[in-house]
Order: structure tokens, then sequence, then C-alpha cells
């Protein structure tokens, strides 16, 4: 286990913190749980940026970097429409694709020899859009919601590029 997989492991920890402190009586609990959202976002750069730097890239880290990503941030937008802070077709928009980016990740990791795709700039822009406009959102900020407009527009357009990479890739059948 090297650093940046431990940083990813950190931020699968830091759901269910994120979750106890959230759904909490804790004086200020909404702004506690940001803060807990905020740290997995900072994880996320440092594990990327050390395991780049320092050529720590595992397969282990490509598979589950992005799902620790996913789920956290599924899991935020969850807790911040049980709140109604979002609309519901937001997160069915999100869980939606990556939930069928999560079965075409299986698809080729179980039919190509563990074929990952790596994340696209499209995919990464996403998420800082919605980690901008989750935080704005919350705290009040004016015109948060073009934010989260603007993040769901774009996620989006992270499916579709990946719907065109998969679909450009041949599934080979393991049967014999």
């Amino acid at each position: 286990m090297n650093i940046p997989n431990l940083l990813t492991v950190i931020r699968f920890l830091l759901i269910p913190v994120f979750f106890s402190v959230f759904y909490s009586n804790l004086p200020n609990n909404i702004t506690l749980s940001i803060l807990i959202f905020v740290l997995a976002g900072a994880t996320d750069v440092l594990d990327g940026y050390i395991a780049r730097k320092h050529n720590m890239i595992t397969k282990w880290g490509i598979v589950f970097d992005p799902l620790a990503d996913k789920l956290m941030l599924i899991s935020v937008l969850y807790a911040i429409t049980d709140k109604g802070y979002l609309p519901l077709w937001v997160i069915i928009v999100v869980a939606g694709k990556e939930t069928f980016m999560a079965l075409g990740a299986a698809v080729l990791y179980f039919t190509q020899d563990k074929t990952v795709i790596p994340a696209n700039r499209y995919g990464k822009l996403a998420t800082i859009l919605f980690y901008l406009s989750i935080v704005a959102l919350v705290f009040g900020v004016p015109y948060s919601w073009y934010l989260v407009v603007i993040a769901v527009m774009v996620t989006i357009i992270a499916f579709v590029n990946y719907a065109r990479h998969f679909g450009s890739i041949k599934i080979n059948s393991k049967s014999g």
C-alpha cells in the first residue's frame, strides 16, 4: 500500500464520517460535514499529485481513486438533496451517469484483461465544479445554482465522452 492508495482509503472512510456529522445534532453540523467533504477533495488532489510526481500510479489506484470520489460525491449530493439544497433531478443525473460508467468499467475490466478507462478532463472538471457548487450552495453564495447547472452539464459531456471511448473498444468474449 503506497501513500496515494492510503489517501484513497482515507477518502472511503470519510464517507461514513460525513454522514455521521451531517445527520448529527452537533452545532454547525452542516458546516462541519462540508469541511469533511472538502478534506476528502484535498486527499484526492494530494493522492493524484503524489502518484504522478513519484510514479506511484497503480491499477488499484486507477480503479479505486475515482470510485472513492464518486461515492463521496453521490453521498454528499444525496445528503444535501435530502435537506432540500438541491432538487432530486441533479442526483438522478449524476447517479445515473455513475451507474452506467461503473457497469461499463466492470465490463471492460472483466472482459478486456483488466482494461481501465482513466478519468478524462471533463470528468475531472465536473468533479471540481461539483465541489465548488456544493460548497457555494450550502454556504448561500449568490448565483451558486448556476454553478450546479454547469457542473451537471459538464457531467453529461464527460459521460458522452466516456460512452464514445467505450463504444470504440471491441469487446472480446472470454468464452472458449
